[in-house]
Order: C-alpha cells, then sequence, then structure tokens
C-alpha cells in the first residue's frame, strides 16, 4: 500500500514559522516520492491567491514560493470551501492548479487507506 500525506495548513502571517513547516514538509515530502495534498485553511487561505505567496518573508527558511510552486507542480492543494467564503475568495481568483473543496474531501482523503493526516 502507498503512502501518502494530508497536510491541513492553517496559519499564515500570524504565525509564520509554523506556516512554513507545513510547506516545508509538503515539498520535502514531494521531493523525497510522497504524494501529498496540502489544504490551505484559515490564514493560509490567502496564499492561493497570486502574489500573496511572495508577500511572505520568514528569515532562514525556503522561500514560501517556491514551496507552493513545487507542491502545486507534483502534488494537489486545496483551499477550504468555507475558508474562501469568508474571505470572498472565488475558484476565478485563485491561482492555477488550486482547487477549492471542503470537509468531505478533507475526511475522503485523511482516512484513506495509507494516508497519514498532519495538521499545522
Amino acid at each position: 500500500m502507498a503512502r501518502s500525506l494530508v497536510i491541513k495548513v492553517t496559519a499564515g502571517a500570524d504565525a509564520p514559522e509554523r506556516c512554513n513547516q507545513a510547506f516545508t514538509v509538503a515539498a520535502a515530502a514531494l521531493a523525497s516520492g510522497v504524494p501529498v495534498s496540502l489544504w490551505l485553511t484559515g490564514e493560509s487561505s490567502w496564499f492561493a491567491l497570486p502574489g500573496r505567496a511572495e508577500e511572505f518573508v520568514l528569515p532562514h527558511a525556503a522561500p514560501l514560493p517556491d514551496l507552493l510552486d513545487a507542491v502545486l507542480a507534483a502534488g494537489r492543494v486545496t483551499l477550504c470551501t468555507q475558508c474562501a467564503a469568508r474571505r470572498n475568495i472565488t475558484v476565478d481568483d485563485v491561482i492555477e492548479g488550486v482547487r477549492i473543496a471542503g470537509a468531505p474531501a478533507f475526511v475522503e482523503e485523511a482516512v484513506a487507506d495509507g494516508a497519514q493526516a498532519l495538521v499545522y
């Protein structure tokens, strides 16, 4: 059975270290050949919008745009439906490759055989 990671990041610029850790783990897992689904929720929802990752700075950390690009290229990035709605973000607003989905899709991914869910 193949192992996979489902990573939910709830932090954004409000908790930069926690936010960057989630993106770093996602990119590192993908580089190691582990399938990854990264969920943007709460304040990390803003990173689904063009240019927002470029505004994020954390000293001594990999640049967030590079990490996000890596996940978009080799994994899946999902923006939480309710989080998007609360921020008036629509499917027309998000970066190409980001999907919008809700809790049922997250639960389906998180309980799939071989899946490990992490929440940051």
